[in-house]
């Protein structure tokens, strides 16, 4: 049994009273009876809106999933969402299927009140699958708030500070010269003013430290000649070490190139250690992917040891979740650069973020313009010589194809596991 507190209207100089209810008992009830403080009539001139459904579409791309959220409304409108492919994805539709029965009958546009219920309620703080679930969800409430105030989402959020959100891409390639050659051909092709790479060979985790930081330099280097000296280049450990001392050395390797940022330069958990490994390094230090609401990117901006937060729109607690993160950034003087791996809804929800946020950066990328990608929605975002230009539609400005989403039905899957030479495990 759990205590919550009835805040209903009292008399004058009596307190609230206290009730004590079954959290799931109160759950489980009608949505008009689990908050009845917000079952309010119309709202300004337009009609009161309610949720009536949310559904699901996990679809295999590649070697993964993506996974979209559509929530529905008695009015005929609809948002959509994005949630992040954890690894367990059956786990992430199975949280949104249950949220589901939390939020039928609400009014979809009290974004921060759904979001709160959400996680308040959850009780527990959320991990990477329930964040996401909640991210998914919330992407879609702001979509139905821009479709029903016929606005893009952005001027829902501020209004826009840029005309264009700046793109980066990931190239990729075993030896030296090969991810060279990538680095080159992607900028060529979409013109690019920055790119970013792995400073890592095959087998990182069961190579000597010498060899991996030796051909980091070589790697970095390769890309420094065929790009020229102007391309900002952002080089990605991707959190593969545990040692500061390690990541300091491989600053050192690199730092001659000249790299935009040092990425996940060590494991997310330790704060301090981020800050010590800040003290030794020149290069700017970038992180935050791992790290879900505002809550963990306190102590990570309190320490002062990043340049550029990454925080991931699609778990982290979506878009008003990731505002503050970056207010709460902006405050400190750092800078936002999304993290964005996932699929072409995610990217929309991005770039309407990126529109209103004064101290976004970059926004990492990955083009819609062939299949299966490009089929995924009605008319993808467009990239213009590595800018994505703000949508002018209302709601978020793009449309799923069900009809190709359904076609193509989830898969399981899971990340590559890597060992260390001694057969303990690794880092990916």
């Amino acid at each position: 049994m759990e205590k919550v507190y009835n805040t209903g209207s009292s008399s004058a100089g009596k307190s609230d009273t206290l009730a004590t209810v079954n959290r799931r008992r109160f759950l489980a009830q009608p949505a008009a009876a689990a908050a009845p403080f917000l079952q309010a009539a119309q709202t300004g001139t337009r009609p009161n809106l309610k949720i009536t459904d949310i559904q699901v579409f996990p679809t295999a791309v590649g070697n993964r999933n993506l996974i979209f959220v559509k929530v529905l409304t008695d009015q005929g409108i609809h948002g959509i969402g994005e949630a992040y492919s954890c690894g367990p994805d059956e786990a992430t539709v199975k949280v949104i299927e249950d949220y589901k029965t939390w939020l039928v009958g609400q009014d979809p546009r009290n974004i921060q009140y759904l979001w709160d219920l959400m996680y308040n309620f959850t009780r527990f703080p959320g991990g990477s699958v329930v964040n996401s679930a909640i991210s998914g969800i919330e992407h879609a409430l702001w979509d139905i708030s821009g479709k029903a105030a016929g606005l893009p989402v952005y001027m829902l959020l501020g209004g826009k500070v840029r005309d264009r959100i700046r793109t980066y891409q990931s190239a990729g390639g075993g030896e030296p010269a090969q991810v060279a050659e990538a680095a080159k051909r992607l900028i060529e092709k979409y013109k690019y003013t920055a790119i970013k790479m792995s400073p890592h060979m095959a087998g990182t985790n069961s190579r000597p430290v010498n060899y991996v930081t030796r051909m980091a330099g070589q790697r970095v280097r390769a890309v420094r000649e065929a790009v020229g000296p102007d391309i900002d280049i952002g080089v990605d450990i991707h959190a593969k070490f545990f040692e500061v001392t390690r990541a300091i050395r491989m600053a050192r390797e690199i730092e001659p190139y000249n790299p935009m940022w040092l990425e996940e330069p060590i494991r997310p958990e330790n704060v301090d250690a981020m800050q010590k490994l800040s003290e030794h390094v020149e290069i700017p230090l970038a992180s935050g992917e791992c790290n879900y609401t505002r809550h963990e990117f306190r102590p990570i901006l309190g320490a002062q040891c990043l340049d550029f937060v990454q925080p991931d729109i699609c778990v982290c607690g979506g878009i008003l979740e990731m505002k503050k993160i970056a207010a709460m950034a902006e405050a400190a003087f750092v800078r936002v650069a999304p993290h964005n791996p996932m699929g072409p809804v995610a990217t929309a929800v991005n770039v309407h973020f990126a529109a209103s946020t004064p101290n976004f950066f970059i926004l990492e990328y990955h083009p819609d313009d062939t299949s299966p990608r490009k089929d995924i929605l009605q008319e993808p975002l467009a990239l213009r010589d590595g800018y994505i230009p703000l949508p002018t539609k209302p709601g978020l400005g793009v449309e799923l194809n069900e009809e190709y989403i359904r076609r193509n039905p989830p898969k399981r899957w899971r990340r590559g596991f890597e060992f260390r030479a001694d057969g303990s495990v690794g880092f990916i």
